[in-house]
């Protein structure tokens, strides 16, 4: 056998093997499938996962697919974590929450996209706050190839699922679960059509110190946002345009975050701002529902009797009844939202038209100024939180 022969049967036996080793690897992996990338209505729903859910959009943008909701929650964590889908408000019509951990206002408008191309939406509910309204990619795990373009999704999305079954730390991580060291703290957001166990906030809530020691890192959080800026504005008008001309009904909300972090937005010099957004909301809802669509925007957020809970450095309890910590509500006011939102006596909450903004912003702003008064050592918080 001369040379070139035997370099050519050497180059076929290596190339032979590195496809079978490569095959069997995205083999394994998806079949494991450490992240959940592509199962719905599957036993691997049931199994614990680490805290920290890796690659959430990639489960959630396939089980839209395969699930169809007719009711949609789209936001960030705050969503996720605090608006329901168990909820009688709704009938029997199907629920998910899309939301995802980190997005911005560009995320939940791609998810939104994505969830009309793959079903028939009656209703939109979304979750918006001044800091995350921007068009960055916040959720860094949202790879925009994700999004659906046309009727053929899930047969590119299954390529799509064996490219990224070719990466290392798919591959390893896949070992960590067949050996039962990947880590077993909460399920996954799909186990609960999409909504966040409180479990795995809880878990890192725990490791910061609890709950009062996680409340000044959020605080500082919320005000390091790049939001709200004209271009997610722009987006947000042409997502709803495209709800509306599909007849979706659809419910714009500004999240009840902790009172700290509307004061935190004060103290840093942005409230003027915030007050511009708020009325631009307004003007945009107004002109949609002038249009014929079935479009209202909400306010939760500010001064109010939920907000203003007392820390724990304060109240002297372990936790709040209304938050994880500063950024993140409880289930039990996202129950309250939704009732609010769809008619059934909550007086939690002011629907936002431009008819309605000026009275409010004004109660807001005294609202503010008394908060400082009677809330001193919270205020003081907040201060030094910058």
């Amino acid at each position: 056998m001369d040379t070139q022969t035997a370099w050519r049967g050497y180059v076929a036996l290596f190339s032979g093997i590195t496809l079978l080793t490569c095959g069997a690897v995205a083999a394994l992996n998806y079949h494991v499938d450490p992240y959940l990338t592509h199962q719905w209505d599957s036993p691997h729903l049931r199994r614990l996962l680490p805290g920290r859910e890796k690659l959430s959009p990639w489960g959630k943008t396939y089980a839209l697919a395969r699930f169809q909701p007719q009711v949609l929650y789209v936001g960030n964590s705050r969503t996720e974590l605090g608006l329901p889908v168990q909820t009688p408000l709704f009938g029997d019509r199907r629920v998910f929450n899309a939301a995802l951990s980190g997005a911005s206002l560009g995320d939940a408008a791609a998810m939104v996209r994505h969830a009309a191309a793959v079903g028939r939406l009656d209703t939109v509910v979304w979750g918006i706050d001044a800091p995350s309204f921007s068009m960055e990619i916040g959720n860094t795990d949202f790879d925009r190839e994700l999004v659906a373009a046309d009727r053929h999704y899930l047969a590119r999305r299954g390529l799509i699922n064996l490219k990224r079954a070719l990466s290392v730390d798919m591959t390893l991580d896949t070992l960590r679960v067949l050996r039962g060291t990947f880590g077993g703290v909460c399920l996954s957001s799909l186990a609960l059509l999409g909504q966040r166990d409180g479990r795995c906030v809880q878990q890192r809530i725990d490791s910061l110190g609890g709950s009062g020691a996680a409340m000044l890192p959020r605080v500082r959080d919320f005000a390091r946002g790049a939001g709200p800026t004209p271009d997610a504005m722009r987006e947000l008008d042409h997502g709803v345009a495209a709800l509306c001309r599909a007849g979706t009904q659809v419910r714009l909300y500004i999240n009840p975050t902790h009172a700290m972090t509307s004061d935190v937005l004060y103290w840093a010099g942005k409230w003027s701002a915030l007050e511009a957004w708020q009325g631009r909301l307004a003007a945009l809802a107004e002109r949609h529902r002038e249009s014929g669509c079935d479009t209202r925007l909400f306010d939760f957020s500010g001064f109010n009797s939920v907000t203003m809970e007392a820390p724990p450095q304060l109240s002297g309890l372990a936790e709040m009844e209304n938050y994880w910590e500063a950024s993140h509500y409880r289930e039990n006011v996202g129950q309250r939202i939704l009732a609010r939102m769809f008619g059934h006596g909550e007086s939690f909450g002011v629907e936002l038209t431009p008819a309605t903004l000026p009275a409010h912003q004004s109660a807001q702003r005294a609202a503010r100024d008394r908060y400082h008064r009677e809330h001193p050592a919270e205020t003081a918080m907040v201060r030094s939180a910058l």
